[in-house]
């Protein structure tokens, strides 16, 4: 008699509210072309701040997203979560009668760094300025990093595990190993990922103290990893949420599986030690390789953490070729957030989202303004590239020495 089969978690859905497009077409359009996005700093404020360069989410009405009931009890960062829950729900063939049915199978899954930043500097300039009458009673839940995964649930109706990830710019990607985990362990339905809106004058502030953001005023020269005039990286808002599911629940409902969360990994270097991080990489880099039973030369495509501090670089690079040996020099690496900038805890989840549309149109999209790579790693630069992609490796640290790597396996990959 043979053993049942184990339960595996595949992405049936994605939603993307990014600088460069607020939907999974247009962010994959301007993604394949290695269009950038990044620009001047207009957020009212933060005129005088020697951050002058980001990636900003400027077609995105909130109102016509969100409900007013919720927009009022929320932050920026909630909102494009809500809407990018809503875009990958409804990708997944998921609608409200399907949740509603059994809602204890259906969770949430988020990361955050930067939590509702300017819903509490308004709240508390109300303070200052007016006096504490003139506070909303939602100043004690908007600015909380955990707000996306309670606001998502409440407003769907989903009553599964619910949970959210604090783990640095690096929590992006085990929210969704999260998801996975969880799904493997009994719940149906995940709903995961991360989005930020870091780009408030508080908020700026607060990054202000980050040796290794960028404080070039030039776009195309602002953020440029793996090159000689590395100068740091530019924040950006936004981010992506994804449908994780039981995979053969999902084929019995005829969804489309577009791609298998096969392995993950992480591992903590300390902040800031860039020279540590080499060896913290690659040994999540190691791990999320033997969960997903993937040997190195399996790995067609590496999507990039790609700070743009040249130590960290170097150290990504031999993390890469500690990993994944003589193959780490062949494999094409990319990093598009070059094109729209590093946004803390969502910036690997939009890169999950474009490797899947990678191994889904076999074109591994361009680094935008990157041209001298200076580093023994076969970056894709200027224009995407064709290949056939079946497995791509996703990397990502935090500041605070958070590193991960997960392994997504193409959706059409074994699927008997």
């Amino acid at each position: 008699m043979s053993e049942p089969r184990q339960r595996r978690a595949a992405i049936t859905g994605i939603g993307v509210i990014a600088p460069n497009g607020t939907s999974t077409e247009t962010f994959w359009k301007a993604t394949q072309e290695g269009v950038s996005v990044l620009d001047r700093v207009t957020r009212e404020g933060c005129e005088h701040l020697p951050l002058r360069v980001a990636g900003e989410v400027r077609e995105f009405e909130p109102s016509a997203a969100v409900e007013e009931r919720f927009l009022v009890q929320t932050d920026r960062f909630t909102h494009f979560a809500m809407a990018a829950a809503d875009l990958a729900l409804e990708d997944a063939g998921l609608g409200q009668a399907d949740t509603d049915a059994a809602p204890f199978s259906v969770g949430v899954v988020t990361a955050a760094g930067s939590g509702g930043g300017e819903f509490g500097q308004r709240e508390l300039q109300q303070l200052w300025g007016k006096g504490s009458r003139f506070v909303g009673p939602y100043q004690s839940i908007a600015w909380f990093y955990a707000a996306s995964t309670g606001q998502i649930s409440i407003r769907r109706g989903f009553k599964g595990p619910c949970s959210v990830v604090a783990a640095d710019e690096a929590g992006g990607l085990d929210a969704l190993a999260h998801a996975a985990r969880a799904v493997r362990r009994g719940t149906d339905v995940i709903v995961a990922g991360s989005t930020e809106a870091p780009l408030a004058p508080y908020s700026m502030v607060c990054q202000l103290g980050y040796e290794e953001l960028s404080t070039v005023e030039d776009p195309a020269r602002a953020y440029r990893p793996f090159t000689d005039g590395a100068c740091g990286f530019v924040p950006a808002e936004g981010g992506a949420m994804v449908v994780v599911e039981e995979e053969s629940s999902a084929r019995e409902r005829d969804a489309r599986v577009r791609a298998l969360l096969a392995g993950h990994a992480a591992t903590f270097t300390g902040a800031s030690r860039w020279d540590r991080s080499r060896e913290g990489l690659a040994q999540a880099i190691r791990g999320a390789l033997d969960e997903a039973g993937c040997a190195p030369e399996e790995i067609d495509v590496v999507f990039a953490d790609a700070l743009g501090v040249p130590e960290a670089d170097r150290a990504e690079a031999l993390a890469i070729a500690d990993a994944l040996g003589s193959h780490g020099k062949r494999v094409p690496v990319t990093a598009p957030k070059t094109g729209t900038g590093r946004g803390y805890c969502a910036a690997p989840v939009l890169d999950a989202a474009a490797a899947v549309l990678t191994m889904e149109h076999g074109l591994i999209p361009p680094t935008p303004n990157v041209f001298d790579v200076c580093h023994d790693l076969d970056v894709v630069t200027v224009r995407a590239r064709a290949a056939e992609v079946r497995t791509a490796l996703v990397l990502s640290r935090g500041l605070m020495g958070s590193n991960s790597a997960l392994v997504l396996r193409h959706g059409a990959a074994d699927a008997s």
